[in-house]
């Protein structure tokens, strides 16, 4: 019991943290302007999920970042080698936010089934949630999420459109990180980026980290509120 207390008080230090960090960065970019954003203030909690991708996974790709800079100078061979930080990055990338909404999913599915009765009936709904899922087979595109995180009765990429309709184009520019995913794996730079730009800067994959870190935002939110209408206990 004692662990449980200790952990649950280790769970609220890093919402605490979470939330001030969010009110920082928000004051930094908008001096003088926090009552924009007074909507925010009561700030929740965000899943175990979402705290890990921001601060172990945000680490990690924080890591590979950096080798930007550590590149460095104008010898002919340079641009070869950010390329290659590139691809790499963009590996990662996908990878990390795959690994998040699995978190995600695994999260909500612990949260859920407990609260189920009959409790003879929660082993079947837990595999019944969890056999075969996409996110562990396929990549982290739209699809596979939607269809995942459909199985606890949500329209799921519809509550996220909903929740911020910016998250319609995020959707697309998903689908664009997976497509440069699968060219680097498979080393297939003419059949999987059919129909998308063939250069990757660093840019590029800067813009594709935030937009995952908006969508982590949002389905993390939008999973917190479909549970706590089927249960009628926020999950976090």
């Amino acid at each position: 019991m004692a662990q449980t207390g200790h952990a649950s008080l280790r769970d609220r230090s890093a919402g605490r943290d979470f939330c001030s960090g969010w009110r920082a960065r928000t004051w930094r970019r908008f001096p003088g302007q926090m009552h924009r954003f007074r909507h925010h203030w009561d700030c929740t909690m965000p899943s175990q999920s979402l705290r890990r991708w921001s601060t172990t996974r945000k680490g990690d790709l924080d890591e590979i970042a950096s080798a930007h800079v550590a590149i460095g100078g104008t010898k002919p061979g340079r641009r070869y080698a950010t390329q290659q930080v590139n691809h790499a990055y963009t590996l990662l990338l996908a990878s990390q936010f795959q690994g998040f909404c699995r978190d995600l999913h695994s999260e909500s599915v612990d949260y859920l089934v407990p609260t189920l009765t009959p409790q003879n009936l929660q082993p079947s709904i837990r595999e019944m949630l969890t056999q075969n899922l996409q996110l562990k087979r396929f990549n982290a595109q739209p699809g596979s999420i939607g269809a995942d995180f459909g199985r606890f009765g949500i329209d799921f990429w519809t509550e996220v459109r909903v929740k911020d309709p910016r998250n319609a184009a995020r959707q697309a520019v998903l689908e664009e990180l997976n497509a440069w995913r699968n060219a680097i794996a498979h080393q297939d730079f003419v059949h999987s980026l059919s129909g998308i730009r063939r250069a990757l800067h660093l840019r590029h994959v800067r813009r594709w980290r935030v937009t995952c870190e908006r969508l982590a935002r949002a389905f993390d939110e939008v999973m917190r509120l479909h549970l706590h209408a089927l249960t009628g206990i926020s999950p976090w």
